[in-house]
C-alpha cells in the first residue's frame, strides 16, 4: 500500500498495489499493520455500505464524541466525490475541506479521522460506497452541517445540475457552519 498525505494533517490517501491479469485483478484493501505503521491505530468496529444512483450527495456528516467516529473509505463500484471538512477547533485547517473522486477503478482509499465532516456525491449510477468505522453508529451523537455552505464553499458541481441532486431530508436542513459549534 502507498500512503499518501493531503494538505490536511491526519487525513490520508492509501493507494493499494493491484495485481492484474487477464482475470481481473486482486488488491488487499486493508492491512491493520500497514495503517498501524502511519498511526492509524484502529480497531474497526462496524462495516457500512450504501448503494446510490448518479447525484446522490450524502452529508456532510459525523458523530461526537462518546461516539466519535474515524472512517476508512472506498467505492467497490462507480464513482464518488469524497469529501472531507476539518472541525478540529485546534487544527491550523480548520474549516478547510478535502477532496478526492474515489472510485471502483482507483481503489483509491481515504481515511477520515474523528474531527472531520464527510460527506459523499455519487458521479455515476449503481454506485457502491462502503467504510469502516471505529466506533457504533449512535443516532443522538450525529452533528452535522449543510453541504452547500456558503463559508465552506465545497465546488459539488461535477456535470451534475446542482438543482438534480439527490439529498436526504435530513440533509436539506442541517446548520450552516457559522452556527455549527464543533465538539472536537
Amino acid at each position: 500500500m502507498n500512503i499518501l498525505e493531503t494538505p490536511i494533517a491526519d487525513l490520508l490517501i492509501i493507494e493499494p498495489k493491484v495485481w492484474r491479469d487477464n482475470r481481473g485483478y486482486f488488491y488487499e484493501s486493508f492491512n491493520a499493520k500497514t495503517l498501524s505503521e502511519v498511526g492509524i491505530n484502529v480497531n474497526f468496529v462496524q462495516d457500512n455500505q450504501s448503494f446510490s444512483q448518479k447525484g446522490t450527495l450524502r452529508g456532510l456528516h459525523a458523530q461526537k464524541a462518546p461516539f466519535a467516529q474515524g472512517k476508512l473509505v472506498r467505492v467497490i463500484q462507480g464513482k464518488v466525490l469524497d469529501v472531507a471538512v476539518d472541525i478540529r477547533k485546534d487544527s491550523a485547517t480548520y474549516g478547510q475541506h478535502f477532496t478526492i473522486e474515489l472510485s471502483g477503478e482507483n481503489h483509491r482509499q481515504l481515511w477520515v479521522p474523528p474531527g472531520f465532516l464527510h460527506g459523499f456525491l455519487t458521479l455515476e449510477d449503481q454506485t457502491i460506497f462502503t467504510y469502516k468505522v471505529s466506533n457504533y453508529y449512535d443516532k443522538e451523537s450525529e452533528i452535522g452541517v449543510i453541504w452547500n455552505d456558503t463559508d465552506l464553499n465545497i465546488n459539488w458541481s461535477q456535470d451534475i445540475p446542482l438543482e438534480e441532486l439527490l439529498l436526504s431530508d435530513k440533509d436539506l436542513v442541517l446548520p450552516a457552519f457559522k452556527d455549527f459549534s464543533s465538539p472536537f
